[in-house]
């Protein structure tokens, strides 16, 4: 039997029930009231200890969140005895990256990210950030490049999201091929772009 609904508040609250599980925003920690600890970080790095035992993956490509988990990753394959929980039999899961993408990243804050990132880590790292982001701004963004030892930076205008024009596509598949070649810059002309409303992955590729 149909479903009737008294009020459209009621309908509402229906089709809001029913929502994509696809389109429901993830994150990777959740942050304390006072931004001081990220809560839920070692179950992710539990998450991504138990995939990279199982494959061997070139570099890790991350957007957001999703970058400053990408870079603490590099930095924990670097380091892996800072964090016993991500050892497998006292081993690292996975050698280290080649490369890391981190788009509009940001140091996390707290216990762990600090015993990551005590000392710079040295996997190449492309830092991709958005002169008109106000969601992670330039100050934020500098506490995760002061911790890059080997890296480059490069500039989109718009805000918070991964730059998709043609220019950005061709670049992010050169620098794919060749993290430590002399892959010429996108430039500046990728203009502003609506937010894709994807969530804050890490993707690590093969």
């Amino acid at each position: 039997m149909a479903s009737s609904f008294n009020t459209p508040e009621e309908l509402g609250a229906s089709e809001a029930a029913e929502v994509d599980p696809a389109l429901q925003p993830r994150g990777w920690w959740k942050a304390d009231p006072e931004r001081k600890q990220t809560i839920g970080i070692e179950a992710s790095i539990a998450l991504l200890r138990d995939v990279l035992q199982k494959d061997r993956y070139e570099g890790v490509f991350g957007f957001s969140q999703g970058a400053s988990m990408a870079a603490l990753l590099a930095a924990l394959l670097e380091r892996p005895h800072s964090r016993p929980e991500f050892l497998v039999n006292g081993e690292a899961p996975h050698p280290p990256l080649k490369f890391c993408v981190a788009v509009a990243g940001f140091r996390p804050k707290g216990t762990v990210g600090d015993a990551v990132f005590d000392t710079p880590f040295v996997t190449p790292t492309l830092h991709v950030l958005g002169r008109t982001d106000v969601i992670v701004v330039e100050e934020r963004s500098k506490t995760l490049l002061d911790v890059s030892e080997n890296k480059r930076v490069e500039w989109h205008d718009g805000g918070h999201f991964v730059p998709s024009k043609a220019n950005w596509r061709t670049f992010f598949r050169e620098y794919l091929r060749d993290p430590t070649g002399n892959v010429p810059s996108p430039g500046s002309a990728s203009g502003s772009q609506p937010a894709s409303g994807t969530a804050t992955p890490v993707t690590i590729v093969k």
